[in-house]
């Protein structure tokens, strides 16, 4: 990993945005239903504002940093391929509805993540009968 990537993560968490503040007082310490989630998480070339490892499950808290859909689309690709999925709330939504927001999470993190794709393997023409 990139220490100057490293170096952001640390100087993100000790400046939350206000709804990612609100956000982490409600998925610190395993308080939603017991899942351990990790702030500012480095995975690969991007930070994640929320990644809990056991459900392979990103949470991002968009505001006006995010409004380029391509760059988001790119990063979100990325964090597919490695087989972690991605929910994002809008800032506003965060600050207006953490209940329903905290039960989309908890349903996300329940349902398995997608397995990774496949990458050929067999022989041609060979038979499992």
């Amino acid at each position: 990993m990139p220490h100057d990537l490293i170096r952001f993560a640390r100087e993100m968490r000790l400046q939350p945005t206000p709804p990612e503040r609100v956000l982490w007082q409600a998925l610190r310490a395993g308080q939603l239903n017991g899942l351990k989630f990790r702030r500012q998480a480095v995975l690969g070339p991007y930070i994640a504002d929320f990644y809990c490892p056991p459900a392979r499950l990103v949470v991002e808290v968009d505001g006006l940093t995010h409004i380029d859909p391509a760059i988001d689309q790119k990063r979100t690709n990325w964090l597919l391929s490695q087989n972690i999925r991605v929910l994002r709330f809008w800032n506003n939504d965060v600050m207006t509805n953490l209940p329903g927001i905290l039960a989309l999470i908890a349903k996300a993190a329940r349902t398995p993540p997608p397995s990774p794709p496949t990458r050929g393997g067999g022989k041609k023409g060979s038979s499992t009968n």
